[in-house]
């Protein structure tokens, strides 16, 4: 390699810099502007060695690509590169924000941007979440933005919370939110409070790569924040504001007050304990018992497997079989889990009966019930938004008893979740949509819904996201947190635990089985290869006939805009939601029937890959890269028809029992053997047949 002496506009930064040339134009040029540019001391020595190491394939990887906009904004490791999170390409990402405020806010100079952090943090990159916070109102400071940067860490949902309270133009939130501590990310919401979607994240790629070169010295004063009169602190005015809006959730304050169960809280080394233990207070309960070891910030997020809670019976309560967890008769525990260790040894020390777990940026919530005799229930996201469905509507009907009320209520899911909420629509004569994956789809939807008079009361995604209320278009653990207190504390004086109620509402509304897992692939090429097989899986252009030896009835490409029940075989352009079949599953028959559940029309997503299959026998199954991380993330699920408990009532039964009603009718084993079995069986023939984990070196998930 050739030596070669730095030119870059960075003065004597640069004046004395010699680097050997990597033999590749493409790959110089990028060290060049890197080595000008940057201005982090460590980041650039992480160059600078890679260079003179000869590295050159990971100063590809590092320099040659950018980031881009996922279902979380732009989410990276931490470390040098452009395709990373790091003090240059934040600095990178809020010039472009600004220049696409300018062209779409002319009065950006007085609405100003919202930013706030996590805990995160890289020692051997010199990088944290709150040096990038104060990065990032730094550039906008530059320009004469007004910023609202907040004193201390806050949960996620705090940021789209104050872009609405202080109509902001924007918010920016720095977190990675529940990935490895390695990671970080730069989440960006528009004036609604939503999380930004097409066309502003394009627009907004587009303007960074306008803007890569930082403007001035400005950009990189990170005390500048401390200087300027355009910067305030909405920490106190925000977090007041939240929590007396958190009161709009509570229904029973005077039961509350008397509640005889206990709760133990993690924060999962994170921002929540806090905010939990105020929520608590602001509700009438007395504050959840925490987790000593985990309720402090820790960017190394040390006494957890991972940071996040969305694993489930992995991280919090491991080795509970599937058949075992779905229907609350799990073993006693002897696994060395680390949740378990503290969380559950805890909450048997302190007698309390519910354990809850809200990931780093609180804003996802996970949940643990004691269950008498047979250890802890860990519920899965699609379990705890029947729950949570179940009890917004029924306290929503009980202060609006006319029926024509619920012709403006509205209930939303991402569409890799489970159906029980349209369901519950179907019988209670409410609405129900369906979004893309990514509460961004969800966020925007209600903003849209909401100009027209409608109100979501509940919306949630699989990955145990949940909103209770419209109080911020984002998924917020702090507050389903405390609302999952009260629904138990309430079903307590009915002599209910939540899992009784659970099954008292697949009683109802139809026993809901579902599968959720992933793999893990960290080559891009390879994807790419396993989902062109899928599409060209019988032949060119045609997908698989059948899975598991079932027969494939329908098939969804949101990625290509294919459409099978469509006449003319193409998906809707528009972001529109328009009901066609599904169908409900009966052992040894399958048919249309008038409890048909809908398969939504979902707009053209060409920024990830997802398929959806809809079987012979009623299984819907759904592959889709993740937004945020390299998995390939795999959903099924199996819908009864309402009332099914005997084997005999799978085939004629049906209940007619409402919302309000909460009678313990808990199911057996056997009542749900036939649909898991079956379900089980395509959710291997979907990994095996069309993922091909050993032929394709995927790492399958460990449990």
């Amino acid at each position: 390699m050739e030596d070669t002496a730095g030119t870059g506009g960075n003065g004597d930064l640069n004046a004395n810099l010699r680097w050997r040339s990597t033999g590749d134009p493409q790959l110089d040029k990028a060290v060049q502007q890197w080595l000008d540019w940057d201005r982090n001391k460590w980041t650039r020595a992480q160059v600078e060695s890679l260079v003179a190491a000869g590295r050159l394939e990971n100063l590809r990887s590092r320099l040659c690509s950018r980031m881009s906009f996922g279902t979380a904004g732009l989410r990276a490791p931490m470390g040098a590169g452009f395709n990373r999170i790091n003090d240059l390409t934040v600095i990178q990402s809020s010039q472009g924000l600004h220049a696409y405020l300018c062209r779409c806010f002319a009065d950006l100079s007085s609405r100003g941007v919202v930013v706030g952090y996590d805990t995160r943090g890289q020692e051997e990159s010199g990088c944290s979440s709150q040096r990038l916070a104060k990065l990032t109102a730094a550039v906008m400071l530059s320009r004469d933005v007004p910023v609202h940067l907040f004193s201390s860490f806050v949960p996620t949902p705090y940021v789209p919370y104050a872009v609405k309270r202080l109509g902001a133009a924007s918010g920016v939130m720095i977190t990675a939110s529940h990935n490895p501590k390695e990671d970080n990310g730069y989440k960006v919401y528009w004036c609604s409070g939503a999380q930004i979607a097409s066309p502003h994240d394009k627009e907004v790629l587009r303007c960074i790569e306008e803007q890569l070169e930082p403007w001035s010295a400005s950009c990189w004063d990170e005390e500048l924040v401390d200087r300027s009169s355009l910067r305030t602190d909405p920490l106190t005015q925000i977090n007041s504001c939240y929590m007396e809006d958190l009161t709009s959730l509570c229904f029973h304050r005077d039961l509350n007050r008397s509640c005889t169960l206990k709760f133990v809280h993690s924060s999962f080394h994170g921002v929540g304990h806090d905010f939990v233990q105020q929520a608590f207070r602001v509700f009438g309960f007395a504050p959840p018992v925490p987790v000593p070891e985990q309720k402090d910030p820790d960017p190394n997020f040390s006494s957890v497997r991972s940071p996040n809670p969305e694993e489930g019976e992995s991280v919090l309560v491991p080795w509970i079989s599937v058949e075992s967890e779905l229907l609350g008769f799990a073993p006693c525990l002897s696994s060395s889990s680390v949740f378990q260790e503290l969380s559950l040894l805890l909450a048997e020390r302190e007698n309390a009966q519910i354990v809850l777990a809200t990931d780093p940026d609180a804003d996802r919530l996970a949940v643990a019930e004691r269950s008498d005799g047979f250890g802890w229930k860990v519920f899965s996201g699609n379990e705890l938004a029947a729950l949570l469905g179940w009890w917004m509507f029924f306290n929503w009907k009980e202060s609006h008893p006319d029926p024509a009320d619920t012709n403006s209520i509205y209930m939303l899911a991402t569409t890799v979740s489970s159906k029980i909420l349209q369901a519950f629509a179907r019988i209670e004569g409410f609405h129900f949509e369906e979004t893309l994956p990514g509460f961004k789809w969800i966020g925007n939807r209600i903003h849209e819904l909401s100009k027209t008079g409608n109100r979501v009361i509940f919306a949630f995604e699989e990955s145990i996201g949940f909103l209770c209320g419209s109080i911020v278009p984002e998924k917020d653990g702090v507050s389903a947190a405390v609302v999952v207190a009260e629904m138990a504390a309430y079903l307590q004086t009915r002599k209910l635990s939540l899992n009784q109620q659970l099954q008292n509402i697949y009683r109802t509304y139809g026993y809901h089985v579902s599968k959720t897992s992933y793999v893990t692939c960290n080559d891009p090429p390879t994807i790419q290869r396993i989902f062109s097989r899928i599409r060209n899986f019988s032949g060119d252009d045609l997908y698989p006939k059948a899975c598991g030896g079932i027969r494939v009835v329908h098939v969804r490409d949101v990625t290509t805009g294919y459409d099978s029940s469509q006449p003319d075989l193409r998906a809707v352009r528009a972001a529109l939601l328009l009901p066609l079949w599904r169908f409900w599953y009966y052992p040894g028959s399958w048919s249309p029937s008038s409890y048909s559940l809908q398969i939504t029309v979902l707009p053209v997503s060409r920024s990830s890959q997802m398929i959806t299959f809809t079987l012979q026998n009623g299984v819907v199954a759904t592959l889709r890269t993740s937004g945020t991380e390299p998995k390939i993330k795999y959903y099924t699920e199996f819908c009864a028809a309402p009332g099914e408990r005997s084997a005999e009532e799978l085939c004629h039964g049906r209940c007619g029992r409402g919302l309000g009603d909460i009678t313990d009718v808990s199911l057996s084993r056997s009542d749900v053997s036939q649909l898991e079995d079956e379900l089980r069986k395509v959710t291997d023939a979907l990994l095996d047949e069309f993922l091909e984990p050993d032929k394709n070196h995927l790492i399958r998930r460990s449990v």
